[in-house]
C-alpha cells in the first residue's frame, strides 16, 4: 500500500461515514457536468437525462466529496462493465487529513487469484475549497469487460427496484408511505418511521411492509422492534449483530440485525446469511443500507408479536449516545437476555483447538512459540507467534501496539495482537492473544510472556488503551516504555464525561489540546478552560491532566511511534477477518489467511524497493543519498520535506562557539515557524517541530537549514536502520554499536534463521531447485568453517 508523508496504514478503506451532499432539489439520479468542472447530484424524482449519467471521467472533474467521486465512478464501472474498489489514500503528515484517495478496479493487484494486476482507476484530491478533483486516471483495463450497463458495480444492490447501497443520499428515490400514511391515507413530510405509531399485522389490519434499502427510523431502538415485529409475521427470530464504530471518534455508525440462526456457534444454527444492517445519518436518523431477505431453513408460521424488548436491552441498543458498550451480551432473542461474565471469556473448546493448531505450526516452523496461562489446574490466556513474527520484532519492536478492540463490542473471544510498523509502514504481526479476563495480573503475564518470546525486545512506545490494569503491567513489565493511549477510547470517555458542556467549551478543549505548542502555553490555557467553566471538581478532567503526557499532541511529539499519527485509531491488523465474533471452526482458518495477506503485501513492498527505482525530483546529492538507502515509502515522505524546504527562508538569529540557531519559516506565512539549533561538533541537529523524534525522519526545516551549511549528505545518525530496504539486515548498519550483546545475538539469530527458512522454502519446489539449494548451503558452509 502507498502512503503520502507522516501517515500509517492503520486506516480503513471500507466507505467514510460521510453522507453525500445533494445539489438542488430537481430531477434525482441526474449527473451534471458543469462548466466549473462540479458534479452536482440532485434528488426527487426519476431520471430525466440519461445522458448526463454516461458521463466519461476526466482530469479536472470536481466532487464535493469523495464519496461523491466514488459513486460516479461506480455508475461509470457499471456502465461500462466492470466492478471498483477503494484502494489507497493519502493522509496530510502536517494534520494526518485524508488529502487523497484512489478507487480502482476490482481486478488491481494480485492478492487473489481473481485479481490480475488491473492499472484501471482515478485518484481524486482535495483542494483548499474542500472540493476533490480527479488529478490522475487511468482507463486502460488488462481484461475483458462486461456488457454495457452489466450491474458490475459492488456500489449498487442487485435488484434493480432497491435503491443502492452508498447511493441512497444521492439517488434517492421516492419514498415508501410511513405506515401511518398507509393505514390513514395521508402524507408526511418526514419519511421516518416512527414505530409507536404502527399497527402490527393480523385481523384486518394493514400488513408489515417488507424492509428495503433506504428505509428510516428516529432510532436504532426502533430499527430493531421493527425488524423483530416484522420476523415474527415471517416466521423467525432475531439476534443483534455486530456494531461498527467510527475511526473518528468511536462512535457507533451502524448495527447488524440477525437470524438468530446466523453462524454454528450453537447446533440450532446452520449459518443463516439472512439480515439486515442499519447506518446512522448525519441527521441522527438511522437508514437501513445493506439487507438480506433470503434463509437457508424453513421459516416457521407466521405469529403475533410480543413485545418483550427488555430495558437492559433497549440500553445496550441506544448505548450510541455515550459510545461506549455498557455490557456485554451473548444472545438477544425473544427479549432473552444473557449476560456474559468478564471472567474467563474463553470457552474450553477453544484449548483443543488452538494447541492443536501450535503443535502443527511447530512441527512446520521451529521458531514458533506458544504459552498458556494456567491457574489451579485450568487454562486461562493464551499467547503465540510463529518465527516470523519473532524475527519482525527484532526489527520493528521499537514501537508496538496492543490491539484489544474486541472491548469496543459484545465479543465471544476476547482475541488480541500485539502489532508493529515495518519499514514500509505497513503493519506487521508481532504476536496474538486471547485474554482471560481485564486484570493487572492478566496483562503482566501477557507482556511478560511477549518479552520472553521476542528475546528480550524492550520496545520504546506502546500504544495501548488506559486502563488502570494495562498502565501497571506496562510500568511493571516495561518501565522505560512511553505509553501512549488509545484515541477512540479517549474520545469515547470524553463523551461519557463532557456531553453535557456547551458547544463553547468544545471548541476552546479542542484548542487547547491539538494546537497549544508549548507545555507553558498547555497548562494556561487548560487552568483558564478549567475556571471559566467551573470545572475544578470534574474528576476525570484532573485524571486526564494528571496523565497528559500518554494522550496530549505536544507531549508526544517528542517520543519515537515511527510516525503514526496521534488523534487516530488504529485500524485491526486483521480488519474484520478475525475478531471478538468469530467463531471457533471458522477462527484458524481466516487467521492464516489474513496473516498471509498482509505479508504477500510485504513482500511485495521488499521487491519493488529492491528492484525498481524511484524518481527524483532535485539534483541534490542528499536526496540521491536518501533514494539509494530508504524504501519507497520512507523516501516518498524524505523527498515531501527536501521539496517543501524551498519554500521556507532560514534566518540565523544566534551563534556561539560551535553552536547556531536559526529561525525557520514559511515564505508569505509568519505563523508557520520554527527554531532549529545545530552543533557542528558532531553534526546534531534538532527542530522545534520534531519531526524526526517522533517519525524517524528528518523535516523541512532542518533540510533548509543543511542547505545553508551546505550540508549534502545526511549524518548517519539521521538514517535509521528500520527505515531501510535492507532493513531485514539491520545488524550489518551500525545497529551492533548501539544494542547489547544479547539483543545482538538475537538479531544476527532471527536473521540467519529466516534466510535459511527462504532458502528451504524455494528449494523444495522442485528437485533442481533443491539441488541448487543444496549445493549453495553446503559450500557457504565450507567457507564459514
Amino acid at each position: 500500500m502507498e502512503i503520502d508523508s507522516g501517515s500509517t496504514h492503520f486506516t480503513d478503506f471500507r466507505s467514510s461515514d460521510t453522507n453525500l451532499n445533494g445539489g438542488e432539489c430537481m430531477n434525482p439520479m441526474v449527473v451534471n457536468a458543469f462548466p466549473v468542472g462540479i458534479v452536482h447530484v440532485i434528488n426527487s424524482g426519476n431520471v430525466e437525462s440519461e445522458g448526463d449519467l454516461r458521463m466519461e471521467p476526466s482530469v479536472g472533474l470536481e466532487f464535493n466529496s469523495s464519496d461523491e467521486a466514488r459513486d460516479f465512478y461506480g455508475l461509470y464501472a457499471m456502465r461500462v462493465g466492470f466492478k471498483i474498489r477503494t484502494g489507497q489514500l493519502y493522509r496530510s503528515r502536517r494534520d494526518g487529513s485524508v488529502s487523497s484517495r484512489r478507487f480502482v478496479c476490482s481486478k488491481e493487484g494480485f492478492q487473489l487469484n481473481s485479481r490480475t494486476g488491473c492499472p484501471a482507476f482515478i485518484r481524486v484530491q482535495r483542494r483548499d475549497s474542500g472540493k476533490w478533483v480527479i488529478d490522475q486516471i487511468q482507463k486502460d483495463h488488462n481484461h475483458e469487460l462486461g456488457l454495457e450497463g452489466e450491474n458490475n458495480s459492488p456500489v449498487l444492490q442487485q435488484k434493480p427496484a432497491v435503491a443502492p447501497k452508498s447511493l441512497v443520499e444521492v439517488l434517492r428515490r421516492p419514498k415508501v408511505k410511513l405506515l401511518g400514511q398507509i393505514e390513514n391515507g395521508g402524507s408526511s413530510p418526514s419519511g421516518i418511521i416512527n414505530f409507536k405509531r404502527q399497527k402490527r399485522g393480523g385481523d384486518g389490519r394493514q400488513p408489515l411492509p417488507e424492509p428495503y434499502t433506504g428505509l428510516e427510523f428516529n432510532t436504532a431502538n426502533e430499527a430493531y422492534e421493527y425488524y423483530q415485529s416484522y420476523a415474527e409475521s415471517v416466521g423467525f427470530q432475531v439476534r443483534i449483530g455486530q456494531l461498527f464504530r467510527s475511526k473518528n471518534d468511536g462512535s457507533i455508525t451502524s448495527r447488524r440485525f440477525v437470524c438468530s440462526k446466523e453462524g454454528f456457534q450453537h447446533p440450532s444454527r446452520v449459518g443463516c446469511g439472512a439480515f439486515m444492517r442499519i447506518k446512522k445519518k448525519d441527521s441522527g436518523s438511522w437508514m437501513v443500507d445493506r439487507l438480506n431477505k433470503d434463509h437457508n431453513h424453513d421459516l416457521g408460521e407466521q405469529t403475533v408479536y410480543v413485545n418483550k424488548f427488555s430495558t437492559a436491552s433497549k440500553k445496550f441498543i441506544e448505548e450510541e449516545t455515550n459510545g461506549m458498550v455498557s455490557m456485554d451480551l451473548g444472545e438477544m432473542n425473544t427479549g432473552k437476555l444473557i449476560k456474559r461474565s468478564r471472567e474467563s471469556k474463553i470457552g474450553t473448546d477453544w484449548y483443543p483447538v488452538l494447541l492443536e493448531y501450535f503443535q502443527t505450526r511447530q512441527a512446520e516452523d521451529t521458531g514458533f512459540f506458544y504459552s498458556v496461562e494456567v491457574d489451579n489446574g485450568s487454562c486461562r490466556s493464551v499467547f503465540w507467534a510463529d518465527g516470523r513474527s519473532r524475527y519482525s520484532c527484532s526489527q520493528f519492536g521499537d514501537v508496538v501496539i496492543l490491539d484489544t478492540s474486541y472491548r469496543k463490542s459484545n465479543y465471544v473471544v476476547p482475541f488480541a495482537t500485539f502489532v508493529g510498523v515495518n519499514h514500509h509502514k505497513q503493519p506487521v504481526l508481532l504476536g496474538s492473544a486471547l485474554i482471560a479476563n481485564e486484570s493487572k495480573e492478566c496483562f503482566t503475564w501477557l507482556f511478560q510472556t511477549w518479552f520472553k518470546a521476542m528475546s528480550c525486545c524492550r520496545p520504546k512506545s506502546i500504544i495501548a488503551d488506559q486502563d488502570m490494569a494495562i498502565q501497571q503491567a506496562i510500568t511493571e513489565v516495561f518501565p522505560r516504555a512511553h505509553h501512549r493511549f488509545s484515541s477512540w477510547q479517549i474520545r469515547a470517555k470524553e463523551r461519557e464525561n463532557l456531553r453535557s458542556m456547551p458547544i463553547e467549551f468544545r471548541y476552546e478543549y479542542e484548542k487547547c489540546i491539538y494546537e497549544s505548542q508549548t507545555t507553558v502555553e498547555f497548562n494556561t490555557t487548560w487552568n483558564s478552560l478549567v475556571n471559566k467553566y467551573n470545572l475544578k471538581g470534574n474528576a476525570w478532567l484532573q485524571q486526564m491532566y494528571d496523565k497528559r503526557e500518554s494522550w496530549v499532541p505536544l507531549y508526544l511529539r517528542g517520543k519515537f511511534f515511527a510516525g503514526i499519527p496521534i488523534g487516530e485509531t488504529v485500524e485491526s491488523f486483521f480488519g474484520t477477518q478475525v475478531n471478538g465474533q468469530t467463531p471457533l471452526r471458522e477462527f484458524i482458518p481466516r487467521y492464516e489467511q489474513g496473516l498471509e495477506q498482509c505479508r504477500e503485501d510485504e513482500r511485495k513492498e521488499d521487491f519493488n524497493s529492491f528492484n525498481l527505482q524511484s524518481f527524483s525530483q532535485t539534483k541534490e546529492a542528499i536526496e540521491e543519498q536518501c533514494r539509494r538507502l530508504y524504501t519507497f515509502t520512507i523516501f516518498k515522505i524524505f523527498q515531501d520535506e527536501l521539496l517543501q524546504s524551498y519554500s521556507y527562508i532560514g534566518i540565523k538569529t544566534y551563534e556561539e562557539g560551535t553552536i547556531c540557531r536559526y529561525l525557520v519559516r514559511r515564505s508569505g506565512n509568519e505563523n508557520d515557524k520554527h527554531a532549529v539549533t545545530f552543533s557542528a561538533v558532531n553534526l546534531s541537529v534538532n527542530c522545534s517541530c520534531q519531526m524526526f523524534e517522533f517519525e524517524g525522519v528528518l523535516c523541512r526545516h532542518v533540510l533548509k537549514v543543511f542547505k545553508l551549511l551546505n550540508i549534502r549528505e545526511l549524518p548517519s545518525q539521521y538514517i535509521l536502520p528500520r527505515w531501510l530496504r535492507n532493513a531485514e539486515y539491520r545488524i550489518l548498519c551500525g545497529a551492533e554499536s548501539r544494542v547489547s550483546s544479547q539483543e545482538l545475538k538475537a538479531f544476527m539469530t532471527w536473521s540467519l534463521r529466516e534466510t535459511a527458512c527462504k532458502y528451504v522454502e524455494c528449494g523444495t519446489t522442485s528437485v533442481e531447485k533443491y539441488k541448487l539449494a543444496y549445493e549453495i548451503m553446503r559450500e557457504g558452509g565450507k567457507r564459514l568453517y
